[in-house]
């Protein structure tokens, strides 16, 4: 009876583990969500201000030429 007792101790840490890892990879997720919605929020903020700045460079300015 411990040997089985000591497989199921064995698979609950198994499982422990995975639901941690779970876990972690949510918690990232949930912070790359929260980067997304700041940099889409300030992307449409400052759209119409950027919009209506004239351009500093013309596109011969950037340009690269190639050798």
């Amino acid at each position: 009876m411990s040997e089985s007792l000591s497989k199921v101790m064995v698979e609950i840490m198994k499982i422990e583990k995975k639901l941690e890892e779970i876990e972690k990879k949510l918690e990232e997720l949930i912070e790359d969500n929260e980067r997304y919605g700041i940099m889409k929020l300030s992307e449409e903020s400052l759209w119409e201000f950027l919009e209506s700045e004239p351009d500093i460079y013309s596109e011969n300015d950037v340009k690269v030429k190639l050798r």
